[in-house]
């Protein structure tokens, strides 16, 4: 069932509490709750701009090579149903400064059908398409994946049946509540397989990369270098943002577009 749009505004009113209720999963009742409830069956993968990445592929076949934006769209071509929202649930919430706010999810899947049409509209593949390039000359990052929290705060359902497209700023992302979660949740959010985030002899330690760029705060500075945890989605934001060029971002292997297809496809029916 659709929710109406008093709940939706309770959501935005509620959304700068995040950080807390990211910490109350830590306490094991509650975690197990809340990820049965909202997280259950979820996988999420953050994908690097298609800016930000190099893959390894010979040189004499670029042909062979496929950004990241390739994932998203293949995936819009696939769907029978394709919803854009009119605004983003999350910089709404954060009362975004930097990004289009009107710049909204893509949601795939016969459940979009249960979404309220006052949050946004049904399109055509090529209207998705359109909205997801727009996005990307934002400067947004693209999420995918089944995030059962959007079928229950939409009412549309069954989450089996909903593919979530986010299109994410470092500032208002939902999940920069990342740090603050029980891994049984955090976990389910991953980066692209086969990318690799690395800093490069030519770090200078300016710190331009830790002031507000990554949006799970993976990148720090130690000493006379910025250094990398394992928090890291392999968003590329860091390399974009390094004035020196120092901060590389690459995948391991050609075959990235058929593997991703194969893992996110069996977790919601789009047709």
């Amino acid at each position: 069932m659709s929710r109406p749009e008093w709940f939706v505004k309770i959501l935005v009113e509620l959304f700068p509490g995040r950080f807390t209720f990211a910490r109350l999963t830590n306490l094991p009742v509650i975690g197990r709750i809340v990820d049965y409830g909202l997280f259950n069956g979820d996988d999420i993968v953050y994908l690097p701009r298609d800016g930000t990445i190099h893959i390894n592929a010979p040189i004499e076949r670029p042909q062979s090579t496929v950004l990241p934006s390739s994932i998203v769209d293949h995936f819009i071509e696939q769907a029978s149903y394709r919803w854009v929202m009119d605004f983003c649930l999350c910089r709404s919430g954060n009362t975004c400064q930097t990004y289009p706010i009107e710049y909204g999810c893509i949601f795939l899947g016969e459940a979009v059908k249960q979404i309220n049409p006052k949050f946004g509209r049904l399109v055509s593949r090529d209207e998705a398409l359109e909205h997801a390039q727009r996005c990307r000359e934002a400067g947004l990052v693209h999420m995918i994946g089944r995030n059962k929290l959007d079928s229950v705060w939409l009412g549309a359902g069954p989450s089996q049946k909903l593919l979530t497209i986010c299109n994410c700023c470092p500032c208002c992302c939902l999940w920069g509540i990342i740090p603050q979660l029980t891994p049984l949740i955090r976990d389910k959010v991953s980066r692209m397989p086969g990318v690799n985030v690395t800093v490069t002899e030519r770090c200078i330690g300016c710190g331009t990369c830790s002031e507000g760029v990554c949006f799970v705060d993976a990148i720090h500075i130690d000493g006379e270098y910025a250094v990398i945890d394992e928090t890291c989605r392999g968003c590329g934001r860091c390399v974009e943002i390094c004035p020196n060029e120092a901060i590389e971002l690459s995948v391991d292997y050609d075959e990235v577009l058929p593997a991703m297809i194969e893992r996110i496809s069996p977790l919601v029916d789009i047709n």
